[in-house]
């Protein structure tokens, strides 16, 4: 049998995160995404991304196009792995819920799939019981230091900030936009009302190019898991206004612009990067080095390897894999 960890894997995942499957597609393997007619939510396929390493297969015809092994992310898709027999490991995008460190993984009663958590937090956090768990960091394909910053006006990227606006601290924005402007980009962002304006969902990388014209970065979120947004806007060059909650804490350095609970605090730190352009393309070159140091996406690759890799040598209901 030929090493897992020397060859390349038939990775089967379904398409539930964009972004974060947009990085993990980018690996050496080949990876097998589920498609239907009814697309969502168990058949998206690639959605009309460009993923060259992708190959979509009929929702109903997984067993026969081999995975080595399967990439999960729902507690609904146990189902779906336990009739392929193949290895399987899951990813843990949350922060726990309902409560903050009480909450028990779906995965907390197994010992055979590892909980793979996308961050330190999050896996302190979860009560996994007896399942293995580790940790990957996000990494992200770099769009490049885009930042002009020319544009005095904060900017956020959140989807859906009105059902979510507590947890989103969509609701925060209102008080930093007493500054300046505040532009929002992002599924169902229309709906939001002044002072804030909702510019909608908009592709990269255009939504790149629009961001880095805004000042300020700003990511308010109470309890999510760590936003990959908020490392896009720190890959672009911006400097940001963070709210300290959950992974913020550790991915944002103190020269990288303004980290803090005390919302009084965040808006004067946004005053302060607004009136003082070269003070923030300083604090957003500071982000920049942070995020590539810390959430590269070759580390996040090559992390993703061996963990595969290991999965992929398991065996399944007591029979070696293939």
């Amino acid at each position: 049998m030929t090493d897992p960890g020397s060859r390349r894997l038939r990775v089967l995942l379904w398409h539930v995160h964009g972004s974060w499957t947009d990085a993990f597609v980018r690996g050496r393997h080949d990876y097998l995404l589920p498609v239907s007619p009814g697309g969502a939510p168990w058949g998206l396929g690639k959605a009309g991304r460009n993923w060259p390493s992708v190959t979509e297969v009929p929702l109903d015809r997984l067993a026969e196009a081999g995975p080595d092994v399967v990439v999960l992310q729902r507690p609904e898709e146990l189902d779906f792995a336990a009739r392929l027999g193949v290895p399987a490991v899951y990813v843990e995008h949350n922060a726990p819920r309902p409560y903050a460190a009480s909450s028990e993984h779906p995965l907390a009663g197994r010992s055979d799939i590892t909980v793979a958590h996308v961050t330190h937090f999050n896996a302190a956090m979860w009560d996994c019981g007896r399942a293995p768990v580790t940790v990957v960091p996000h990494g992200i394909p770099d769009p490049g230091p885009r930042y002009t910053g020319e544009l005095a006006a904060g900017v956020s990227m959140i989807n859906e900030p009105v059902r979510r606006q507590r947890v989103t601290g969509a609701d925060l924005l209102g008080t930093l936009a007493e500054a300046a402007p505040v532009d929002v980009f992002g599924m169902g962002t229309e709906e939001l009302g002044a002072p804030l304006r909702g510019l909608g969902d908009v592709p990269a990388p255009k939504l790149h190019d629009e961001i880095a014209r805004r000042r300020v970065y700003l990511h308010t979120a109470r309890w999510t898991s760590l936003g990959l947004s908020l490392l896009e806007a720190m890959h672009l060059a911006m400097p940001v206004v963070v709210f300290a909650a959950t992974e913020a804490v550790e991915a944002v350095p103190d020269d990288a612009g303004v980290l803090s609970t005390d919302v009084s605090v965040l808006a004067r730190g946004f005053r302060e990067l607004l009136n003082e352009p070269d003070f923030a393309a300083l604090a957003g070159k500071n982000a920049r080095e942070h995020a590539l140091k810390h959430y590269g996406l070759d580390a996040f690759l090559t992390a993703w390897d061996h963990l595969l890799a290991e999965t992929a040598r398991r065996t399944v209901k007591g029979t070696p894999h293939r």
